[in-house]
């Protein structure tokens, strides 16, 4: 299984179909450019690449702060649903691990939508720890 980090306009483009499962509001026409827009922000795209396509993608941030110190956040992890279970996520995870360590972090931090039970699970089943909950708010909208 081969996991690199996408840097050609052909290898973002491959991640598309991936990254769409999890973020079905993505145009595809718009994918590449967002992805090379949030590259000059310090985003990195991985990928699972098997021989005939891409079958899994994590978007991630390498950030520092008051709090956790030097860590990774991984904004995106999704395998293909035709590919799942099958030990796929459980490797771009250990990557992601291999690779935090490797840039000096000392935490791994996501977020994962409270519908999203079987992802809740893989995390937990991975090692990692539910710590609290993430607040949003819409601006520019009236609250109701």
């Amino acid at each position: 299984m081969n996991i690199q980090i996408a840097k050609t306009d052909a290898e973002i483009a491959a991640c598309y179909p991936v990254m769409s499962e999890l973020r079905q509001p993505l145009v595809e026409v718009e994918f590449l450019p967002r992805v090379r827009g949030l590259e000059k922000m310090g985003y990195h795209l991985a990928y699972v690449q098997q021989p005939d396509k891409v079958v899994a993608v994590a978007g991630f941030w390498l950030r520092e702060n008051l709090a956790w110190g030097r860590f990774m956040y991984v904004d995106d992890l999704v395998t293909l649903s035709s590919h799942r279970s099958q030990g796929i996520g459980s490797r771009m995870l250990g990557w992601l691990r291999a690779y935090a360590i490797k840039e000096s972090c000392r935490q791994l931090h996501l977020d994962s939508g409270t519908q999203r039970k079987g992802a809740h699970r893989f995390y937990e089943r991975e090692g990692m720890t539910l710590f609290g909950y993430h607040f949003a708010e819409v601006l520019g909208q009236k609250n109701t």
